[in-house]
Formats: structure tokens, C-alpha cells, sequence
């Protein structure tokens, strides 16, 4: 770790030093660059500054017990070291977190994808609940949701609904989400009484820009219809409608929620791009001699990852043995406590694999 600190510290100095090199203002977008990657290593080197500084301080306390025979000054420099050795202690986990590698996509928009699992109505109805959830996350962060596209029920749920959060961190927040989710509930729709068990998945991936991910456009089928509503009917009389085939991968992406042709195919190409942008990181992870399992962090869709069970009123994330019993706070959006156990564990995970 100390070697790979001494590491960033020499770039930080020579970055520092090209900053204050006239003939680089003149390039102003290499002044950025250069300024930006400084950015991003000052963190790292001011926590280091001072975990060196601790070390020094440690050796100065060591060196004074050496030398005094001073009661009083020797116990002032034990308290003293003991207190300087849990700060540095605590220096060098906040140097580890520091030093974990950053996700790419950890910054971007993200797009979530919500479908309706085993249950039928129910579980439809519960889809629009976790639709609902993240409205309320997104609304309090300030993110903007944008919806997507939509298979709405005539009951009020959803058979798929798709749509895209913009705001800063959105897919570190939410790449948590992934996985299949389980309710215990007595459905609106059942008179007997029983707790039934639905099911519905959600996928979150990253937007991807057009530099992220080329579609070309002989790769695609693209064919237009005219929009329906819940049971069939017609809702528009324009074939406005999109359905964009990707050939290479048999992939298929349908937006009918705008009534203009152009919107549905520009959101339908943002799904695309995620989704393809999605299936190459699976595919670079899977090369990977040890895949992401023992981590918390974007898993396998068909995993169940969370249960919400009414009749107790508790939430628990299966993935960390997280139990909450405050389950309608947490339908209403109040994530931020499952969010943050999921990202320390993963955090936590990642440091084992460091050491």
C-alpha cells in the first residue's frame, strides 16, 4: 500500500508542477485534464500527508519515553502515543477506502428497469409500488425521472415500466437495486384473506452516452406501430410507436408512451445503449479470473435480493441479513439506510480482497 502511495504522491507533485508550466494554459483542454486528474489524486495525497505526519509524531513520543525518566512527562507521552496510534490506525482504513478502485459508472444517469415477476395482478401491483419507492428516492435527492417507457395495468400496476434518474451518483446510489424483489402481502385483489408471495425485477444500468456504446445502424430494425393502452385499445391513431430490433444480439426495445415517433425512438435507443452497454461489462466481468460473487455490489438479476413482508412490517435485504421494520417508510422512499449497509459491506468486501 505505502509503495503505491509513494506512487500517487510523485504524479500529484509532477501534475502540480505541470499546472504551473505557462505553455500548458494555452492548451485549455489539456489544462483540464491534467487539473482534473490532480483533483481526483488530492484526496489521496492530503490523507497520506497525514498519516505520515502521525508517524513522525508516533516516533517523536517513542524517542521522548527513550530518553526521559520523568514520571510525569512518561505518561503524558504513553497517553499521547495511544492516542496517535488509534489516529493512525483509522488513517490507514480511510488511505484503504481511498485506494479501491473507482466504478467508471459510479457518476451517471441510470436507467431502471421494472417488471412484473410470478403473481399475476399482484404482482404487477407491487411492481408499481417499487416504482413509486424510487419516484419518492429520486424527488428527495432532487434527481430528475424521466419515464420511459410504461405497460400499465387496469388495476393501477405495471407489467413493465421503464424510466431513467438523472441526477449526480444516481448509479452509485442505486446499482444496489438489481435483483429480484419479494412481497408477503394479502393481495387487494384476494377476499380470503391469504398472504400471497409475488415477485418483480429490477434492473438498474448506467446511461450510456453514443461515445459509450456504436450502434451502427445497419445493425438495427426498426419498425413503427400504432400505441395501445391496458387491454388492448387503441390510444393513438398516428403509427408513432417504436420497436427497434438490435440484429447482432436479438435484442428488442419498444417505446409507445410519447405520441411523437421521434421521442419513442430516441428513448428506445437509450434503453438499447444501456442494455448493450450492460451486456459487455457482464461479459469483461465474467473474463475476470475471480467474478464479483463474493461482492455486494450490481449481481445477477435472477437473484432474490429483498423481501418486503407486510403482516410483519419488515424489509429485509437477504444479501447483507439486513431486517428493518418500518416497511411503509421504506415503500415511501426512505432507502438511504439499506443503501448505505449495502455500500459499506461492499466496501468492506472489496478491502478483504486487498489485503
Amino acid at each position: 500500500m505505502l509503495d503505491k502511495l509513494e506512487a500517487i504522491e510523485q504524479l500529484y507533485n509532477e501534475l502540480t508542477e505541470k499546472m504551473a508550466d505557462p505553455k500548458l494554459a494555452q492548451d485549455r483542454q489539456e489544462y483540464q485534464k491534467v487539473g482534473k486528474r490532480r483533483s481526483e489524486l488530492e484526496e489521496i495525497v492530503e490523507a497520506y500527508h497525514r498519516y505520515k505526519d502521525i508517524q513522525n509524531q508516533i516516533e517523536g513520543a517513542k524517542e521522548l519515553l527513550r530518553e526521559t525518566t520523568d514520571p510525569e512527562l512518561r505518561e503524558l507521552a504513553e497517553v499521547e502515543l495511544e492516542e496517535l496510534e488509534e489516529t493512525l490506525a483509522s488513517t490507514e482504513s480511510e488511505l484503504k477506502m481511498l485506494l479501491l478502485p473507482k466504478d467508471p459508472n459510479d457518476e451517471k444517469n441510470v436507467i431502471v428497469e421494472i417488471r412484473a415477476g410470478t403473481g399475476g395482478d399482484e404482482a404487477a401491483l407491487f411492481a408499481g409500488n417499487l416504482y413509486r419507492m424510487y419516484s419518492h428516492y429520486a424527488e428527495g435527492r432532487r434527481w430528475k425521472l424521466e419515464v420511459l417507457s410504461g405497460n400499465a395495468t387496469e388495476l393501477g400496476g405495471f407489467k413493465e415500466i421503464i424510466f431513467m434518474i438523472e441526477g449526480k451518483g444516481a448509479y452509485s446510489r442505486l446499482k444496489y437495486e438489481s435483483g429480484v424483489h419479494r412481497v408477503q402481502r394479502v393481495p387487494e385483489t384476494e377476499s380470503g384473506g391469504r398472504i400471497h408471495t409475488s415477485t418483480a425485477t429490477v434492473a438498474v444500468l448506467p446511461e450510456a452516452e453514443e461515445v459509450d456504446v456504436y450502434i451502427d445502424p445497419n445493425d438495427i430494425k426498426i419498425d413503427v406501430y400504432r400505441s395501445s393502452g391496458p387491454g388492448g385499445q387503441s390510444v393513438n391513431t398516428t403509427d408513432s410507436a417504436v420497436r427497434i430490433t438490435h440484429i447482432p444480439t436479438g435484442l428488442v426495445v419498444s417505446c409507445q408512451d410519447e405520441k411523437s415517433q421521434h421521442k419513442n425512438r430516441d428513448k428506445a435507443m437509450k434503453i438499447l445503449r444501456a442494455r448493450l452497454k450492460e451486456m459487455a461489462e457482464m461479459e469483461a466481468r465474467s473474463k475476470e479470473a475471480q467474478e464479483r460473487k463474493s461482492q455486494i455490489g450490481t449481481g445477477d438479476r435472477s437473484e432474490r435480493i429483498r423481501t418486503y413482508n407486510f403482516p410483519q412490517g419488515r424489509v429485509t435485504d437477504h444479501r447483507i441479513n439486513l431486517t428493518l421494520y418500518r416497511i411503509e417508510e421504506i415503500l415511501n422512499g426512505d432507502l438511504d439506510e439499506i443503501i448505505d449497509a449495502l455500500s459499506l459491506a461492499d466496501q468492506e468486501e472489496r478491502l478483504k480482497e486487498m489485503e
